[in-house]
C-alpha cells in the first residue's frame, strides 16, 4: 500500500462531477490498485476513490486515474508532504474462494478443517451461503475432513433447523462478551 500525504485539488469527473480545493489529504493506493482520497477529520468513509481495475498516471505533480467505464479521478499535487509505501500482505481473516470469501477457515485440533460464517443476524440465507462454500471447498481434497459452523449473535429457529438439517453447527454469541466488554448480570434482554 502506498500512502501519500500531499497539498493537493481533485477532481472527479463519471457519473457526476465533483470537486476538492487545495487542501492536505491522505491519497491511499491499494495494491489491488484502488485509489481513496481522504481528509484528516470528518468521516472513516474516503472523499473520492476509484476502485479497481483502474489506470493510473503519474507525472511530478499530477495523476490521472481512469477505468474502463470512463470514470476519471484527476490529483493535481502542490506539494507532497509524505510518500511511503508498505507491503501489508494476505488478510488471514479471509479466504478467498471463486464463489466468494469464506469468513474463517481453521484447523480443529483433531486436524479436520472447519469454514466459519459470522453473521449479526442469523437467518436462512446465511446457511445456504455457508452450505455454499462447503461444496465448493469440498473439492479441494487437501482441506481433509471438512464441518461448517454457522456464527451469530442471534439465529432464527428455521435457520437452526436447516443448518442441523445440512449437517452444519450453529452457536450464538455475544459479540460485546467477545471484545471484553463488561457485560452486566442482570439483562432485560
Amino acid at each position: 500500500m502506498r500512502l501519500v500525504v500531499a497539498r493537493c485539488t481533485v477532481n472527479y469527473v463519471g457519473r457526476l462531477e465533483s470537486t476538492l480545493p487545495e487542501a492536505t489529504r491522505l491519497i491511499m493506493v491499494k495494491e489491488d490498485g484502488c485509489v481513496a482520497i481522504h481528509a484528516d477529520g470528518g468521516a472513516y468513509k474516503p472523499l473520492n476513490w476509484m476502485n479497481a481495475p483502474n489506470d493510473v498516471r503519474e507525472s511530478a505533480d499530477r495523476w490521472e486515474i481512469s477505468n474502463p467505464k470512463g470514470e476519471r479521478l484527476i490529483i493535481v499535487l502542490h506539494e507532497i508532504l509524505s510518500d511511503t509505501q508498505h507491503t501489508l500482505g494476505d488478510d488471514p481473516g479471509l479466504s478467498p474462494t471463486a464463489i466468494g470469501p469464506v469468513d474463517l477457515l481453521c484447523r480443529a485440533a483433531d486436524g479436520s478443517t472447519v469454514a466459519i460464517e459470522v453473521k449479526r443476524r442469523g437467518e436462512i440465507d446465511g446457511v445456504e451461503q455457508l452450505a455454499r462454500y462447503l461444496e465448493y471447498l469440498r473439492a479441494d481434497s487437501s482441506l481433509g475432513v471438512l464441518r461448517g459452523v454457522f456464527v451469530a449473535q442471534s439465529i432464527k429457529p428455521q435457520a437452526r433447523t436447516l443448518a442441523e438439517t445440512r449437517g452444519l453447527a450453529w452457536k450464538e454469541v455475544d459479540y460485546d462478551e467477545l471484545r471484553g466488554k463488561r457485560v452486566d448480570e442482570l439483562r432485560l434482554f
